[in-house]
This record gives C-alpha cells, structure tokens and sequence, in this order.
C-alpha cells in the first residue's frame, strides 16, 4: 500500500527544522549572516523539491540534517551551515558550482567542490571510493571544513542506515569504520568518532552489538550503586577544597567494548573497566594543570592509583589536542576504575574537537599550529602521492589512528611520532634529505640500525651518508606516510631513469628486427605483453626481462593476429564481466548451489561456515572469494571496492561440511584434553581434523580445528565444550589469529 503524503504537514516539519537550525546557530551569527543561511535553505528547498530519500521523507531533511550537525555537535559557523545545507546540490540537481559561487562566493565554491564525488568511469584496478577521499583530502589542505562537513554528512547517513539495503548498510559501515572514524579521531572530535564507531559496529556485526548494548542495560542499575559508592566520599572533600566539580561514570563505547573482548578472548562480564568516573572542575586558565593533579591527590588519598596506569596528556596533549589526566585506581569492591580529570574547557575540546579551539583564543594558536602541521603533513603527502589512490588511503590511514609517543633530537627538541615508528621514519619526520642519506642512528647514545622502533623518552641522534639512497626493502619497515611516499617518490624516479635507458635498448633491437620504433608500434608491443604502461616495457627491456625473443613473437602476432586474439579472448575476462556473472539473474551468489557455473572460495583470512553474515568479493583472474562481513580484512575491501561486492547467501537445502576453527583456554587438570576431545568424538557429525594443546605453569592453550555443518552447530559445540571441568573460554578464531 502506497504510503498518503502530506504535503502540508512537510511543509511545516521542513520550517521547523530550519527555526531550530538558525536557534542553534544564533549565537555565532554576525550581521547579514542569517540572510545568507536563509538564501541557501531556500535554494537547497527548491533544488531538492522533488527528491526523497530511501525512508520516504523528503530529501532536504538530510542537508538541513548536515547543516544541524556542523552547528550543534562540531560548533562550526555561518560558512559550513551554507555548505552543509547545499552540499549535494551540485552533485544531485541542476545546480552548478559557477551558481554556487556566484551566490556566495568562491570559499563556498570550492568547499562544495571538495564535497562532490567524482563521477565517471574507472577501470578494473582503480577504486572510485578512494579516488573521491583522496580529492576531499586534496580541498582539506585548503580548508578544514571540507572535512568537519563531510564528517556531519556521514553521520547523518549512518543514523538513518536502517532504510538501506543490506549490502548498502555494510558499505557505508565499513567504508566509516576505515576511513571516518579514524578521521574523527584524529580532528579530535571524540563524540563524533564513537557513535560513527557504534553505528559501524551495529551493521557490520549486529548480533554482537545487540548482545553488548542488552548486557549493559542489564548491568546499569548496579553501575550506578557502584558509581554512586565511588563519588560519596570524594565529593565532598572536593567541595570542600573550593573546587567546582561535574562528576559522573561514563560507559565505555560499544565499539570499544566488543574490541576488548575479541582481542583479549574475555566474556563482558571479565571486563573491568566498562565505565570510566571523569571529573571536569572549573579552573582559571592559568590553574588548569595544578587544579587537575591537586585533584589527582585527592584521589589517590582515598583510593590507591596503578603507577602503570597513570598518563598525563595535560603536560603534553595528544596530538589531536586532547588534554585530560588519567589513572586507574582500586575502588569499592576490589574494582579497578579508570578516573579522568580535565577542565571544562578540556572537555570541550575533547568532545567537539579543533572547532572547540576557535572559542579560546588564547590557547587556540599553539593547538591550531599541531593542526597547521597535520595538514602539511597532507599536503606533503599529496604532493609526492602515489598515482594509485588506494596505496595511498593505506598509507594515509596509517597515521590516523596511531597512538603517539615523544622522542627528543640531541638539543632536547621533543617531537611526536606515531608509536611503532622507526628510527628512518624519525629521519625523515626530520627532513627528506636526512632520511634519504639516513645510514643508522644513536638511540640513547648505542648504535641501532634503520630499521630500529622508537619507544617513548628515547633521545636519537640520527647518522648520514652522501652515498645512502633509498632502496626497496625501506619500504618494509617504515610505517608513516611521509616516510613511505618519499621512498617510493625517490624509487620511482630512479625506475623512470632505468626506462629511460630501456627505451634505448628497445629502440636498437626494434630496428635489429627491421620494424619502425613509432608509438604506435610500442603501444601495441606493450599490449601484446599485456603491460600496464610503456614504462614498463621500456623498464623490463632495461633489465633484459623483454628481448629480441618477445619482438619476434610481436612481428608474427603482426602478420597473423587472429591466431594470438583467440588465444587472449579465451584468457582475459574483466571485473565487470565477472560481477555481472557473479550477479546472475536474481542478483544473489548462492554457495553450494550446484547451477553456478563460477569458481568460488572460502577466504582462509576468516574461514566462514554456513550462518555467518557474508558477502562475495570478485578478484582478477582468481574467481570469487567469500568473506565474513566481520572479517579483519573485510572493511578495507568494502570501502575501497564496493562495485566488486555480491551479495551472497548459503544454500540451506545442502549439508556440507566447512572447517572452523576454535580456541580453548583453562586450567590443566588431569586427564582436561581427553575430556574435550571426548566431548568432540560424541558431538553429532562433527570431525576433527588437527588439535594443538600448550601448557604453561598449569594454565593450558589449545586450538582445535573441526568440520561443522554450521555457524549453529559450532555454537552447540562451543557450549558443550564450556561444560567439560577445568575449561574457561572456548572462542572460534578467524582464519589469521591462528597462532
């Protein structure tokens, strides 16, 4: 039944919308400003007047949406509200950027610019994803809002996911677990970053996140008599101190809790530190530090505080501005409570990030020069940046979540890096050249190679050699992305010095053979050896890889092609031609149906068995390799190349068998590995194929891989095996945690 529209009432909900917008952002308006915001709204209403979005609502809620979040949640002002309200104008109705800037100028223009996809073709081995993220980080260079933007847009997306299709709703998951929340968390925009986090996690793994968000409602009231215990004594004193305290326990994010339990193999019951107790007082800003650690010794007067777990990142801030003291303590109870303490002004920061910063101006330049360099850092980047986007979102990525650690030069400069750096990505945070000609280095006054880790306090003292250049194996052990564009920049160059010399070498032996040395004639070589460039052909001519051989073989495919076309028909068969085959009629891969005529395989990387949530993905010349959508490397492949995803279900009507694998941890007690392999042999149709057991001081690890029929029938396995005598946890592992 087709739903009534009332357009009316529209009407009135879209006015209602825009009153609370411009109520929202009064505050920051300056003269003329709301004319401006009123223009774009109205220019937004009438471009997207006839456009709704998958809920049924009418499509300008989402720009009056985007525009909300920039003012509310991320503080920004009249320009982003603008850009927010006309961000898909230009890429969804008539409207062009030379309108936009004519309206509003070329600030606008260009921010809106950043904010629309590229359309067009692509070819099998690009990614149009990472092709648009690198042109939004190319106008981030210019200007930040670009981003803050497009952070509130994919927001707004992510909490009205549940409209979407299926495979829609793992798409724009994963692709915001692996690029925009890192991206929130390096802006410093902590509240933006967990809920995108959250949202991820409830697409991609939606049974765990129910389960945890069930458990923690479950365990609330006694978080909070447990909260409660916690403040009663240390409030008072704090009052009583003259202190101006907000105290509360937070809870830890979904996100971060179902991470604990995955990589620590904990129920949520084990884990300790659900919550945290954080204490925001206000201070003067010239008692900031001392009113957080006259704090702190309150604290740790009535509860004893972990030496490991004290960080102070009010002395030195993280690198995305976040300023807070934190230490874990033995509260009520035996429990070990995480307590943050930070200032109002902090806590903003911590919250909203470098929009906060703008508020105080005092601390706002040393703050917006860490930013400055960040965006340096980018605009480096891009310029020696790969031609391949998705190299470079990989490298990129890398440094956005990175925890950091400060080391200091000879002179007692301290700088930040990101921790598992090496000393050769130390030489070239430096500078290109040093870490170019870098040969080894001083940590601590002792010799270590390139190749070294820094640990955080290490003084290095960095040794150089005219003769050193860059060589392929660097690559290997560098993990920042300036350090690895700058190698790969120089080794590009010096392959383009190689062609060079190749070219020659072609040229000679083409007229060896009596054949024209046109570009045509080394376009159609450099296809017949199905080489992605002439470059290449010019670089393996160079290294003898192509010779007189291969030039021969190119003249007799020149007289009589049909002979060698036939033979590359039958070869070659491209992403596109595979997906719609994957696709079939019904648009679905069915595994273990006996009519797909396609070659498919069950991804060692996560091992899935019938009743995980899964999806096909096409690779060149290698058929079709089914995933978990949980899977550690499915995010990457769902951001970077959703047009090569199938949607992919099990065929229930067969009983197959699939291997699975399932970690046991325990006490060793006599006779323990007996018992499980005896509850395995009784268990209905399951086989063993290996089973591994280590004992360590009478605590023992053991990894059994079985035959199941199911994710249903592992489940009752795991169960049972929970009940055999000595047995703590029983985990399945995906294929790469198999250690």
């Amino acid at each position: 039944m087709e739903k009534i529209i009332n357009e009316e009432l529209e009407k009135k909900e879209i006015l209602n919308r825009y009153k609370k917008l411009l109520t929202t952002s009064r505050r920051r308006l300056e003269k003329g400003d709301k004319e401006l915001i009123r223009k774009a709204f109205e220019l937004a209403v009438e471009a997207h007047k006839d456009m709704r979005r998958k809920t049924g609502e009418p499509y300008i809620y989402h720009p009056i949406a985007v525009a909300q979040i920039c003012a509310e949640e991320i503080g920004l002002g009249t320009t982003s509200i603008i850009c927010g309200l006309l961000h898909d104008t230009v890429e969804d109705t008539e409207i062009t950027l030379a309108d936009i800037e004519g309206m509003f100028g070329e600030r606008v223009a260009k921010i809106i610019d950043g904010l629309t996809k590229i359309s067009g073709v692509f070819d099998q081995t690009s990614s149009l994803q990472a092709e648009n993220f690198r042109k939004m980080l190319l106008t981030l260079s210019d200007d930040i809002r670009v981003i803050l933007i497009k952070l509130a847009d994919r927001l707004h997306n992510m909490r009205t996911l549940d409209s979407m299709a299926r495979e829609k709703q793992i798409k724009i998951a994963s692709e915001t677990l692996y690029l925009y929340a890192p991206l929130a968390h390096r802006l410093g925009l902590n509240a933006i970053k967990t809920e995108l986090e959250d949202l991820g996690l409830k697409f991609t793994h939606t049974e765990a996140y129910e389960e945890i968000i069930e458990k923690l409602e479950e365990s609330e009231p006694e978080r909070k008599k447990f909260i409660q215990k916690f403040i009663e004594p240390i409030k008072d004193i704090l009052k009583e101190q003259g202190f101006k305290c907000k105290i509360y326990g937070r809870p830890k994010s979904v996100y971060s809790i179902y991470h604990k339990i995955k990589n620590k193999g904990v129920p949520f019951e084990e884990i300790y530190d659900l919550f945290a107790i954080r204490i925001i007082t206000d201070s003067l800003p010239e008692n900031e530090k001392s009113d957080c650690w006259r704090i702190y010794s309150i604290i740790t007067d009535f509860y004893h505080p972990s030496p490991e777990r004290l960080r102070d990142w009010i002395s030195t801030p993280k690198a995305n501005g976040y300023e807070s003291l934190h230490t874990t303590v033995m509260g009520p109870e035996g429990k070990w409570v995480e307590v943050q303490i930070r200032t109002d002004r902090m806590d903003e920061i911590a919250e909203k990030g470098y929009a906060a910063h703008w508020k105080y101006k005092d601390t706002a330049s040393e703050k917006e020069s860490q930013l400055e360099e960040w965006i340096s850092k980018i605009r480096e980047m891009l310029e020696s940046a790969e031609e391949n986007a998705l190299d470079f979102i990989d490298d990129f990525k890398l440094n956005l979540f990175a925890e950091e650690i400060f080391v200091f030069t000879p002179d007692g400069e301290m700088r930040t890096i990101p921790s598992g750096a090496t000393a050769l990505d130390f030489a070239f945070e430096i500078h290109t050249k040093i870490g170019e000609h870098c040969i080894g280095a001083k940590v601590n006054h002792k010799l270590v190679p390139l190749s070294y880790k820094l640990k955080g306090g290490d003084q290095v003292e960095l040794l150089t050699s005219k003769k050193q250049t860059p060589t392929e194996d660097w690559l290997g052990f560098v993990i920042t992305a300036k350090a690895k564009a700058k190698i790969k920049h120089v080794l590009k160059n010096e392959r383009k010095a190689v062609a060079d010399k190749g070219r020659e070498d072609l040229e000679k032996k083409f007229y060896k053979q009596k054949l024209e040395f046109t570009v045509q004639n080394i376009q159609e070589f450099t296809n017949f050896l199905s080489l992605k460039s002439t470059q290449e052909t010019f670089y393996r001519a160079a290294k003898d890889v192509i010779g007189i051989a291969e030039i021969k073989d190119f003249i007799k495919y020149k007289l009589q092609p049909e002979k060698y076309i036939t033979k590359k028909l039958e070869k070659q068969n491209t992403v596109e031609e595979m997906v719609t085959q994957a696709r079939g009629k019904s648009d679905m891969l069915v595994i273990g149906d006996d009519m797909q005529q396609l070659d498919y395989k069950l991804s060692p990387c996560c091992t899935p068995i019938p009743g995980d949530d899964v999806f096909g993905f096409v690779t060149v010349g290698k058929g079709i390799d089914i995933h978990r959508v949980n899977c550690p490397n499915a995010a990457k492949l769902l951001a970077n190349y959703a047009y090569r995803v199938v949607r992919t279900k099990w065929n229930s009507d067969k009983l197959l068998t699939f291997l699975a694998s399932v970690k046991i941890t325990g006490t060793d007690a006599m006779g323990i590995v007996n018992n499980i392999t005896k509850v395995i042999s009784t268990q209905h149709n399951v086989n063993m194929r290996s089973i591994s057991f280590d004992t360590d001081d009478g605590i023992f690890e053991g990894t059994i891989m079985v035959y199941v029929h199911s994710t249903e029938h592992l489940t009752q396995l795991s169960n049972n095996l929970k009940k055999v005598p000595g047995v703590i946890n029983v985990q399945r592992i995906d294929g790469e945690n198999k250690k």
